[in-house]
């Protein structure tokens, strides 16, 4: 009878420890969602307020870098980005891949191809900060490289 009773207390034992730790487990995550709250696009609003491009690469539709070769130019204290393409790029279907600092956001969101096909009206798109309360907004430049 004594061995059914410690059975018994070890499977009690064991269960509510489990329960426990899923209890801490659940605890801390959503405490971790109250400090740290969930903006518009399901993404963490953070206390980070860096607000920049720091890579930046444009694919063709083969999916290969359309660029001539040159690295782009990234000014991030004019926002600037200017990129020289490859001659013969069709310039309506460019799909634009920005590298930003940790926990910023990019808007629009870039969800398909672009055109810029429009060299005299360059392309623009805002950075937002982690914490969201700074915007910076670059202008993207391309040319094309000639034959």
């Amino acid at each position: 009878m004594d061995m059914k009773l410690n059975s018994l207390i070890n499977k009690i034992g064991k269960r509510t420890g489990l329960f426990v730790g899923m209890f801490i487990l659940v605890l801390s995550v959503g405490t971790g969602c109250f400090k740290h709250p969930i903006d518009e696009d399901g993404l963490l609003i953070t206390e980070r307020s860096e607000c920049y491009v720091g890579s930046f690469e444009i694919y063709a539709t083969d999916l290969q870098t359309a660029r001539a070769g040159v690295a782009p130019v990234i000014d991030t204290v004019a926002c600037t980005i200017s990129v020289v393409l490859k001659y013969g790029t069709d310039l309506k279907n460019l799909w634009p891949n920005f590298g930003l600092v940790t926990d910023a956001k990019l808007e629009p969101k870039v969800t398909g191809w672009e055109d810029f096909s429009d060299l005299a009206n360059p392309r623009k798109w805002t950075v937002i900060s982690g914490n969201r309360k700074i915007r910076k907004t670059y202008t993207v430049t391309v040319r094309v490289q000639q034959q």
